[in-house]
């Protein structure tokens, strides 16, 4: 089991930046795929971001078309850091954030391939 707790949460205006981290503990966070996901009030929880375990010294990411040119995900195995770089956010962007672990390694855009979540971490984008 790994333990996720999110961070960097807040209120940024439109067109400003913001980063979320996601710190892990209990497994081994390597061997792990990360994924960000989020939910806006009255809104099923959607996918933003993935990112695999590296395979051959490369990590396969997938971005939702919402997000993709804006946000960048990516991940610090000597920190067991997932990141979620949020430029130029838009107010559609304003949710919980959450970061979950898929220990397949495999960047899945699905909610339900995913085993262990964290708690999440408001983005309030303000127009």
């Amino acid at each position: 089991q790994v333990t996720l707790v999110e961070s960097g949460g807040g209120l940024v205006q439109a067109g400003a930046s913001l980063r979320l981290a996601c710190t892990a503990s209990g497994r081994t966070f390597s061997r792990s795929a990360m994924g960000w996901f989020r939910q806006a009030p009255g809104k099923e929880r959607e996918f933003v971001a993935a990112i695999s375990r590296r395979a051959e010294n490369v990590y396969y990411v997938n971005y939702a078309d919402s997000v993709k040119g804006r946000f960048t995900i990516s991940r610090d195995t000597t920190k067991d850091t997932v990141y979620l770089q949020m430029n130029t956010p838009k107010p559609e962007d304003t949710a919980v954030y959450y970061c979950a672990a898929d220990y397949r390694g495999v960047a899945s855009t699905s909610p339900a391939e995913y085993n262990d979540w964290g708690q999440g971490t408001q983005v309030t984008v303000s127009s």
